[in-house]
């Protein structure tokens, strides 16, 4: 019987900004493995009410834990929102979970009639919410592991009778009773990736590539890895990555492309005081007393009648004196009131009668204009906060900086200098091959006059991830030789988040990027094969490291045809660099929109992705084929900004789609006209 799979959730808006803060997660932790579980996932959310839900439902419905602990939120404060967060996801209550943990807990102080737990189901998922002390995790824990009663409640929930937990609660091992499934953890063998559930892609439970210190001859001649679905890979890199640790930046326009990793609220009303929308004048309106039989109201009716006023401007009158009668205040748009003013005539209602002269007799300024209407009170005139007022939320947590500009105006507009933004990865790239040749430093080959490659994807994949706000370690070309390729990673590894290499990755003698991830860095290879056109071959790893946010990196292996790296770059890596720098999941993925086909395109029995050129017209959005689609034909991206996605050829279906139809196509570049 395997381990139960325990997530941690910690919540709380400091351990969100410095991990070294959280103390009762590691507590959460270190307890349910001295208990015999499995810790199979951590993380650390702020207590925003969104992002609880959000990983408590991801959880959930991948199957990927089989008890949900969260620790923090569950008081009376302000920013306590566990409760609510939690309480609509659930299918099921565990009132008696509830009972137990405030039993526990108020027999060691009365403060903890205060608490708000909740607990109960959701699927096949236990659910429960203990405080965020060290102390009252402890408690609380110590009562759900009393009597297997954790285990027992597991069991029931999977389809379970007890009778396994009600049999060990009789026996003589009490130690058993507390977990039946401890005998077998304790030869579990843990990695950083979990147990297969209905239709996630199988993950490889041993080292499974070829060991290339062994001749040629005994080498694998079919792949050992799975070949799964596209939605199977795409599914396994974002329950995979985690978005990278936030960071305070400047607002500044560096900021694009980042994500929020705080709510903005407005430190104060914006405008702070009574402004001007219009250049103009401000004038002085005459309050006019309404009487009614119960009270007396007090109405503004109009300002200053029409008339010939003196000009006063900021270099003669103080905004705190009152603006005297007879004059008006100069003013443009965006400007305060001075005191006593309360409406703005426009200049274009006004006409100058006379000017200020210099000492030879030069115009200077305006001494005095005629207004030419009566306006009424407020008039051109915005109230203090009724842009924003103080407390509002302006920005929300994971909300993406566009280069737009909205956002980074927002944040200047509230006075916001530093914000708290996740982390951009940076990414490592290098091409493996000994007939790769660099094309700005050609080595010459040992070869009897043939002249190697010219490697395209470096540059190519350096552009388009600086294009996108990357920034970029090149780690060049790198020879079929496992030091090599060793010494390459390890740089990798110590200078980016995510490494991308191209080539090496399918059944040569001399394809070494598996067999060293797990040889030689003790990595795990979550998929190696992909049916998809094209792309096949494409590899997704993880490597332990010391290095980075939480205790892994991760790698891309794409093949080395140019097609192939760049359009696995646009579907596989894109989603995984946005997760990396926390955007949300379902805004991971580049867009998809619905398109209709201007040429007839054939299938194939994978699913494949075909370089179009999208241009919109009268008629909607039409994609044109870029022509011949053999991986190896960069060309066929040159101009591309669409990959239409042809399904996969079935059994008795059409052996290719008809010119007119309409299919979804992956947006990679700016539409045309």
């Amino acid at each position: 019987m395997t381990a139960t799979r325990v997530g941690i959730v910690t919540v709380s808006d400091s351990a969100w900004a410095n991990a070294s803060a959280d103390r009762s997660g590691p507590t959460v932790r270190e307890l349910v493995e001295e208990h015999g579980y499995e810790c199979a996932r951590t993380v650390i959310v702020p207590d925003n009410e969104e992002r609880i839900r959000e990983v408590v439902k991801l959880w959930c419905d991948q199957g990927l834990v089989d008890w949900i602990i969260t620790t923090g939120g569950t008081g009376f404060g302000v920013r306590d929102l566990t409760p609510e967060a939690i309480s609509p996801l659930l299918e099921r209550e565990a009132s008696g979970i509830v009972h137990l943990l405030l039993s526990a807990s108020i027999q060691h102080t009365p403060l903890a009639a205060l608490s708000r737990p909740v607990a109960g189901t959701v699927g096949n998922t236990l659910i429960v919410t203990l405080p965020g002390s060290v102390k009252a995790v402890k408690e609380n824990l110590s009562a759900l592991f009393s009597n297997g009663l954790v285990d027992h409640a597991i069991d029931l929930i999977k389809g379970g009778n007890g009778k396994q937990v009600h049999a060990a609660m009789g026996s003589s091992h009490p130690q058993v009773a507390q977990n039946p499934s401890a005998s077998a953890h304790h030869h579990h063998h843990h990695h950083h990736h979990h147990h297969d559930h209905d239709h996630r892609a199988p993950q490889p439970r041993s080292t499974l590539s070829h060991d290339p210190s062994l001749p040629a001859s005994s080498r694998h001649r079919v792949s050992p890895y799975p070949l799964i679905s596209l939605e199977q890979a795409l599914d396994t890199i974002l329950k995979e990555i985690e978005p990278l640790k936030a960071i305070s930046r400047p607002v500044t326009p560096a900021l694009a492309g980042y994500i929020l990793a705080e709510d903005v609220y407005a430190p104060q009303n914006v405008p702070p005081s009574k402004t001007t929308s219009v250049d103009g004048y401000a004038l002085r309106c005459q309050p006019s007393f309404l009487i009614s039989k119960s009270f007396a109201d007090v109405a503004p009716a109009a300002t200053d009648k029409p008339g010939v006023f003196s000009v006063l401007t900021s270099q003669n009158h103080a905004l705190s004196e009152t603006l005297p009668e007879g004059s008006i205040f100069r003013i443009n748009t965006g400007g305060p009131l001075p005191s006593g003013a309360d409406t703005v005539i426009m200049v274009e209602d006004t006409e100058l009668v006379s000017t200020v002269k210099d000492s030879n007799g030069q115009d200077v300024d305006e001494k005095e204009v005629r207004t030419l209407v009566q306006v009424p009170a407020a008039e051109n005139v915005r109230d203090p906060g009724s842009d924003v007022r103080v407390g509002d939320l302006v920005l929300q947590s994971n909300e993406v900086i566009s280069s737009l500009g909205g956002e980074i105006g927002t944040l200047a507009f509230v006075g916001r200098r530093q914000v708290q933004v996740y982390r951009k990865p940076v990414v490592a790239i290098l091409s493996t091959g000994n007939e790769i040749i660099d094309v700005q430093s050609p080595q010459p080959l040992p070869s009897d006059g043939w002249g190697g490659i010219w490697d395209t994807n470096r540059p190519s994949l350096q552009a388009v991830l600086e294009g996108m706000g990357y920034s970029v370690v090149d780690l060049g070309v790198v020879p079929d030789d496992i030091d090599a390729h060793v010494q390459a990673i390890q740089k990798g590894l110590r200078s980016a988040d995510l490494l991308l290499t191209t080539g090496g990755t399918s059944m040569g003698a001399s394809d070494l990027l598996k067999p060293v991830i797990e040889r030689n860095f003790g990595g795990v290879v979550h998929f190696g094969r992909v049916t998809m056109k094209p792309g096949k071959p494409t590899t997704f790893a993880s490597i332990p490291t010391t290095e980075g946010d939480h205790g892994r990196k991760f790698m891309f292996a794409l093949p080395g045809n140019p097609a192939s790296a760049l359009v696995t770059f646009h579907v596989f890596v894109v989603p995984a660099l946005r997760r990396l720098g926390g955007w949300p999941i379902e805004r991971c993925q580049l867009p998809r929109i619905r398109v209709q086909l201007g040429n007839p395109m054939r299938l194939d029995a994978r699913t494949e992705f075909h370089r179009v050129i999208i241009r919109a017209g009268e008629g909607g959005l039409r994609a044109l084929s870029t022509g011949g689609q053999r991986s190896s034909r960069v060309a066929s991206l040159s101009g591309a900004n669409g990959l239409v996605v042809l399904p996969m050829r079935t059994e008795g279906g059409p052996e290719r789609l008809e010119a007119g139809e309409y299919v979804d196509a992956v947006i990679i570049g700016e539409l045309q006209m």
